[in-house]
């Protein structure tokens, strides 16, 4: 007899690596509307109050490079995919606030954009 999955068809949480997790939290909170009384955890961890579905937690990562003098690899394929329900107006947003656009509008569909640690992140309609 074999035993059941005890593995959960689902994410939790995604993480993001961070080299500076105050300055982290307060942009996260900009991007994506939310208040910056989210609390630092341990000194390296932010869980976002995300609407719904899965999470992001930002972490500096000390276990994982975090302690190294160019602090913990960061993504340099995008790992994350924000929704949007109107791409042109969350590009013209991103654009607005200066921040680092990689891609433009692909297919209508969507961009891919840089955090302030180089993260590659995509918005996608």
């Amino acid at each position: 007899m074999t035993a059941a999955n005890p593995i959960l068809n689902e994410i939790s949480n995604v993480f993001i690596p961070v080299s500076n997790i105050e300055a982290a939290r307060d942009w996260y909170c900009t991007l994506l509307g939310l208040s910056v009384e989210c609390d630092i955890i341990g000194g390296h961890l932010c869980s976002l109050p995300m609407r719904d579905g899965t999470g992001i937690i930002l972490d500096t990562m000390p276990m994982w490079g975090g302690k190294a003098p160019g602090g913990p690899p960061t993504y340099q394929t995008p790992a994350v995919m924000l929704k949007t329900d109107d791409i042109y107006a969350s590009f013209a947003y991103m654009q607005e606030r200066g921040i680092e656009l990689v891609t433009e509008i692909e297919n209508g569909h969507w961009f891919v954009f840089k955090d302030p640690d180089g993260n590659l992140l995509m918005i996608c309609a």
